[in-house]
Order: C-alpha cells, then sequence, then structure tokens
C-alpha cells in the first residue's frame, strides 16, 4: 500500500500496481486491479457499512459514483443471486482496502471478483481507504477515475483530464438512466432463512410506486405490509399514476441532482397531493416531496452513506440507528408553513424527514427498508398503511 501522490505526465506507476484511482486534482492512489479491466468516472463517495457490499453496489442511488468502502473485508461471503437491488449495478466502480479473499458462506455462487468482471465494473484494492474517506470527509467528495490496467500501463494525465471534465451530480438527473422502462407489477415480500423470498397472497391496499431508482427491498416491505405494488417509470404522469385507482402512492430513492428530477417529476406529484391519496416517499422521493412542497434542496458537503447513522424522531423522541445513502438534502429552513419536519441527524443536523400537516402525505431521507443495515424504522411502512386506512375512514 502507498501513501497518495500528486502525478504529473511523467510520473510513472510502481512495479507492482495494476490499478490507479485519479482524483480531478491530481492526486492518484495505487493499488491492485479488481473485477473488470477498463476505466470509470465518477464522483468517488465512502460507505461505512459493515456488511451488506452486493446490496450497496447493487443500489442504484449510487448512479454516478465510485464507492469506497472502509470497512477492511469485502468479498469475504462472495456473492449470490438473492442479495441485489436491482439487476444492472449503477455505481461507476469500487475501491476495497483489502484484496478480495476466497468466499465462505454457503450462500455464495460466484466470488465478488468475478461477480465485477460480470457487471464490467472496475475497481482497485489495497489502497489506504483511511487516507481516501478522510479527504473526502475534509475537501468534499471529488470528481475521480478508477482504472484497472492489468498489464500495468497507464495514461495519468489522460485519466486526470478525464475527471476534470466530467460535470458532477450537481444539476444531473440519474433517475432517467435507472428507471424502470415500462409499468410492471410486484408482490414479492421480504426474505426469510430456509424459505427464500415469499409471495403476496391476499392484497389488502393497491400501491402505485414511481421508480426514481427503486430498490428492491423497498417494494418488498410495501408486499409485506399487504399491499400490491404496480411500478411505474420516473417520467410517470399523473394520468399514469391515477389510472390505476391507487390507495397509496409511493416515491422511491434514486440518484442524482433532485432538483433535476423534479422538473418533470413534481407536476405528477402535486396532482396526487391534491388527490390527497396518501403518499409517503423515502431519500430522492422526500426530496421530491419536499420540492413539490415548493421546498428547496442542496448538495452535502460529504453526504450520508452508512449503516449506522442516527436519527432522531422528533414526534416521538426516539432514536433510531439507520441506513442511509444520500449526497443532497432537504433545506428545512425553505419548507412551508403546511409541513413539519419529523425526524432530524444526530451527526450533523440535517433533515431527516417531513410531514404535510394539510395531505394525507410523509417522507423520510433515510432508508427504512435497510438492505443493509438495521430494521429500527420498518414501522414507517406499517404508518403508511395506517394512513391508508384512515383516508378510507378505517
Amino acid at each position: 500500500m502507498t501513501s497518495p501522490k500528486t502525478a504529473g505526465a511523467n510520473d510513472a506507476a510502481p512495479r507492482w500496481a495494476t490499478a490507479a484511482l485519479v482524483l480531478a486534482d491530481g492526486t492518484v492512489f495505487w493499488g491492485k486491479g479488481v473485477g473488470a479491466a477498463g476505466h470509470a468516472v465518477g464522483e468517488v463517495c465512502f460507505n461505512t457499512s459493515m456488511t451488506g457490499y452486493q446490496e450497496i453496489i447493487t443500489d442504484p442511488s449510487y448512479a454516478g459514483q465510485i464507492i469506497t468502502f472502509t470497512f477492511p473485508h469485502i468479498g469475504n461471503v462472495g456473492t449470490n443471486l438473492e442479495d441485489i437491488e436491482t439487476i444492472t449495478p449503477a455505481a461507476r466502480g469500487v475501491v476495497l482496502r483489502g484484496d478480495i479473499t476466497e468466499p465462505a458462506n454457503w450462500r455464495s455462487v460466484k466470488p465478488l471478483n468475478d461477480w465485477l468482471k460480470s457487471h464490467n465494473l472496475p475497481g482497485i484494492c489495497d489502497v489506504d481507504t483511511r487516507a481516501i474517506t478522510r479527504r473526502i470527509r475534509d475537501g468534499g467528495p471529488p470528481n475521480g477515475v478508477v482504472v484497472h490496467a492489468p498489464d500495468g500501463k497507464f495514461d495519468i494525465p489522460k485519466m486526470r483530464q478525464i475527471a476534470q471534465d466530467w460535470p458532477g451530480l450537481d444539476g444531473m438527473d440519474l433517475a432517467l438512466e435507472v428507471t424502470t422502462k415500462q409499468t410492471y407489477a410486484w408482490d414479492e415480500t421480504k426474505w426469510a432463512l430456509g424459505k427464500g423470498y415469499g409471495k403476496l397472497a391476499n392484497p389488502k391496499y393497491h400501491v402505485v410506486a414511481v421508480d426514481y431508482g427503486a430498490k428492491r427491498n423497498i417494494l418488498r416491505c410495501l408486499a409485506n405490509t399487504g399491499c400490491r405494488v404496480t411500478v411505474v417509470p420516473a417520467t410517470a404522469t399523473a394520468d399514469d399514476i391515477l389510472r390505476h385507482k391507487p390507495d397509496g402512492v409511493f416515491l422511491s430513492n434514486g440518484p442524482g441532482d433532485p432538483a433535476a428530477t423534479a422538473v418533470y417529476a413534481s407536476p405528477a406529484i402535486q396532482a396526487v397531493l391534491d388527490k390527497k391519496v396518501p403518499l409517503f416517499g423515502i431519500c430522492l422521493g422526500h426530496q421530491m416531496l419536499a420540492l413539490t412542497l415548493g421546498g428547496k434542496t442542496r448538495k452535502m458537503e460529504r453526504g450520508h452513506r452508512g449503516a449506522n447513522q442516527p436519527v432522531k424522531d422528533l414526534t416521538t423522541g426516539k432514536v433510531e440507528i439507520t441506513s442511509q445513502n444520500h449526497g443532497f438534502c432537504v433545506i428545512p429552513e425553505s419548507l412551508p408553513s403546511n409541513t413539519e419536519v419529523t425526524h432530524v441527524s444526530l451527526f450533523d443536523g440535517i433533515n431527516e424527514g417531513l410531514r404535510c400537516t394539510d395531505k394525507p402525505a410523509f417522507s423520510v431521507q433515510y432508508h427504512p427498508e435497510a438492505s443493509p443495515g438495521p430494521t429500527d424504522s420498518h414501522y414507517l411502512f406499517d404508518r403508511f398503511v395506517e394512513m391508508i386506512d384512515k383516508s378510507k375512514g378505517k
């Protein structure tokens, strides 16, 4: 493992290096390549989760990002066919502390290195992820290029220029890249040991989920509460949503700048609010609701990404340990008078939840479905169903 250095045009790679992480400011971290050969550009972020790397890499909210894992043991349980949040990962690449070891888990069907190759994801290992994390913590998430060159040949100036030319996530609408292209039905419920995933047998309600990059476990949690789910694309209009005659509407997580996605998403959300159909949003869906109500969002200095984030529910006084993945947040001071802040981060005080006081609508910034992470907040799916009950006079 080497310390980072600022590379010039004539700098050569160490003999042993087969990968590099090149930042836009010229900083280079040398390491060994994992996954697919080639290079990928994106915003370099870090995730502090100790488990669930396969779910993290397949979370569509990581579109446009290169994920640095702070936990040193990544790949030790291999990969399987069940722990995925979408079929095709949207992340650009991975940065790992240690080399990928042989998998040691009865559920594993493919080593992580082979799985990364199958999805054309390049990565780097044997680098100082603590130094990278400190760089992001102190200076914000930089543009970077992860390059895997098995022959040890690198064009560092070219990689640096690619990183510098990449526009960054500000103003970037990535929901269109990861959303479903067509409407589909969902009835799969949560996983259970020895049984796998279940099927919803007797649905109580019908929920339309707007897919801005939806994680599968969110849809499973909705089904687990007795809701059959119809998933529609991010570009769905009010008519596309309401023609299904939903008992409730769900706004999913997703990547990119929420203000860019809201340009086409907000009119449909406003129509749902006007009809007073119960509405629940998570992550990007939380930001979509806030923007539709007249609030504003901003890019965060470093973002929240991990499965150990403390959040206080202001309505109950309880503290929940949550799973999070977001680089933008709602500005609470911008929210109109008919909204109430319901949750705040105990890390930095940012807004983590809101509800409308005159409409059946609420949302949270964090991920109550976890996957990976704690299940402290699963009650929010029940709260959504209770809101639907109330709308029907039950």
